[in-house]
């Protein structure tokens, strides 16, 4: 080779191997602006410490299993439409109840934890966090989106049939038979779960022993005047196959606190307000609350707004009451606060790489900061006009 050639060789070289190296700095750059606020591990299982503050992306097909029916804020799902996409702040209150899940004797009595907090923290995100970690850890989920839509704005009231002295939401229980399908259903295909005993709900229909739990849902699904009594058959098999090791159960409520509230929208035929407690459709939800059964967990949340009382405290004794707090005792309460410094950067960037806030400076970001004090939802009120 001549001397010429080499060196025109040479100053190819040099140039693309210029071109390149850049090519890679920039790339370790925006990989490196990706992670200071997004991680691109979205199982929960994989979930530690390392990931706080960061975003995973909850699978669109796991979305709609898991939330067909709600699970997540309506505002919440409104920008989950906007960003298409539906992106999570992993934080330490579901970190820390994932490990405690992750050490848990399951032969013992189960455990409780329960969410609290002020308003708009995010007790119902961290909740669904944890929700999809129970699914991919394939735990029988028995989810209640939103516990006080059952006592303010049910769908119809008839006197019930099968608990005496009770009221039945038909409607209610029906829609919550097929959001317990929808959100099981990969399960019970490779479990072998069936019924312990007859039920029998009139003299002509009755559901036989031995019948898979799935045929006992669709009853309940296509006869809504008996979807109170599914609903409470249904748990009930479902505490006795946990504690007979058939499966593990994960219990998520939101908005506990209005299972033991004083008030309902709900009225007897005498015109009389019923307590909850007189409600068939809560009843099993009392009983599956309890600690007489193993294999399993119980995560609650309790909330401000779950209740008609004026509430001037979010501290669980205070909104459980006596009677509430001692059902539920003991429990492990954790504290779901506002953000830190780390998250409310992690969520700014994250709103910016979705376009969502554009153009704004350090000052008006620390200006949000302080007007917002880092308020989730707050934060994700005053955006919404940016």
């Amino acid at each position: 080779m001549s001397l010429r050639s080499y060196s025109f060789l040479r100053g190819i070289y040099k140039l693309y191997g210029r071109k390149f190296s850049m090519a890679v700095n920039i790339k370790n750059e925006q990989e490196n602006q990706i992670s200071s606020f997004r991680t691109i591990e979205n199982n929960p299982v994989n979930h530690n410490t390392d990931y706080i503050a960061r975003l995973y992306t909850i699978p669109t097909d796991i979305q709609q299993q898991l939330f067909h029916y709600g699970g997540l804020p309506r505002t919440f799902m409104k920008q989950i439409t906007t960003f298409q996409e539906c992106s999570i702040l992993i934080r330490q209150p579901a970190i820390e109840i994932m490990s405690y899940l992750n050490q848990a004797d399951y032969t013992r009595p189960v455990n409780k934890y329960i969410l609290y907090g002020i308003y708009g923290t995010g007790k119902s995100i961290t909740l669904s966090h944890i929700l999809h970690y129970a699914f991919m850890q394939n735990y029988v989920l028995i989810h209640v989106p939103w516990a006080p839509h059952w006592f303010k704005d049910m769908k119809e009231v008839a006197t019930s049939i099968l608990s005496p002295g009770c009221m039945d939401l038909p409607v209610d229980a029906g829609l919550w038979l097929k959001h317990f399908k929808i959100q099981n259903s990969k399960l019970f295909s490779q479990l072998d779960l069936k019924t312990s005993k007859d039920y029998t709900w009139n003299q002509r229909e009755m559901t036989s022993q031995g019948i898979p739990i799935l045929d006992l849902i669709d009853f309940g699904i296509n006869r809504i005047k008996y979807a109170c009594g599914v609903v409470d058959a249904l748990i009930r098999e479902l505490k006795l196959a946990s504690i007979a090791g058939k499966c593990k159960t994960m219990v998520v409520i939101d908005g506990f606190n209005a299972f033991t509230s004083n008030h309902t929208r709900i009225y007897d035929d005498n015109k009389m307000m019923i307590l909850p407690k007189q409600v068939s459709l809560a009843r099993p939800f009392f009983d599956i609350t309890e600690d007489d059964w193993c294999n399993g967990a119980v995560v609650l949340t309790v909330d401000e707004r779950a209740t008609k009382e004026r509430r001037e405290s979010y501290l669980p004794r205070y909104l459980l009451g006596k009677e509430g707090f001692e059902h539920l005792d003991p429990f492990i309460p954790i504290l779901v606060d506002n953000y830190n410094v780390t998250e409310f950067d992690s969520i700014i960037e994250y709103y910016k790489d979705r376009k969502w806030i554009r153009n704004i400076t350090p000052d008006g970001q620390r200006e949000l900061e302080l007007i917002t004090n880092k308020n989730p939802a707050v934060l994700m009120d005053h955006c919404k006009f940016l």
